[in-house]
């Protein structure tokens, strides 16, 4: 079935309590530039990449419905597939920022480890593996990993 309407771009936005200190965290350590920066909302993307886009914003903003005004991220998990997952690593460790899963190897076809932002967001950095046992049968042929 075709989706109900063409999409132009995606991205998640971020909402925090720490506008400035949260687009920094994203600028130091994972390469993001901002194409728009308020005191309430930033806007950032992959240097390098227009496609990979991310934006933080102040989660008490008025653009945000009441009901849900003041909250902030929570639950959420952020992947990034990364040609050398082991660098990335090794940068994140030498940074001092948390590892909360270390590297290692899934049998699901993933060699990843797990960080997270300043809000709690977890950030998972991936390097597709090929899988092993029945994972390889849970694959459509077109998305197994090849490594």
């Amino acid at each position: 079935m075709p989706a109900p309407f063409q999409v132009t771009s995606y991205y998640p936005v971020v909402m925090t309590r720490d506008v400035a200190g949260t687009a920094d965290f994203w600028r130091t350590h994972f390469g993001f530039v901002p194409l728009f920066t308020s005191d309430w909302y930033v806007h950032l993307q992959l240097e390098g990449d227009a496609a990979v886009n991310l934006a933080v914003l102040d989660g008490s903003h008025a653009t945000i419905p009441e009901a849900a005004r003041g909250q902030v991220a929570a639950g959420l998990l952020l992947n990034f597939e990364v040609e050398d997952v082991d660098a990335f690593h090794a940068r994140v460790q030498a940074a001092g920022l948390p590892v909360l899963l270390p590297l290692r190897d899934e049998a699901f076809g993933q060699r990843h480890f797990i960080t997270r932002d300043p809000n709690g967001v977890l950030i998972d950095v991936i390097k597709p593996i090929p899988p092993t046992g029945e994972f390889v049968q849970q694959y459509e042929a077109s998305a197994l990993p090849q490594g």
